[in-house]
């Protein structure tokens, strides 16, 4: 059965430097289920940092749902 794991990234363009972060899920059923999720947790996080850091450090999130086989 293959799964799909999400790597999700904190990023900063005034660094230029991007950091994984966790997240509460990372093992999903189906790459759609990632993505939506993803994309979620991107609104969630940054909703929940203030409004003058994301703005002085230009903070962003990258993520990706990789493919992981299992036995």
């Amino acid at each position: 059965m293959v799964k799909f794991i999400l790597l999700m990234y904190l990023c900063s363009a005034v660094a230029n430097e991007c950091r994984l972060v966790p997240t509460p899920f990372s093992a999903f059923e189906s790459y759609r289920d990632c993505g939506i999720y993803g994309y979620q947790h991107t609104i969630d996080l940054l909703k929940g940092m203030p409004a003058e850091h994301i703005n002085k450090w230009k903070i962003y999130t990258r993520f990706v749902c990789k493919e992981e086989s299992s036995v």
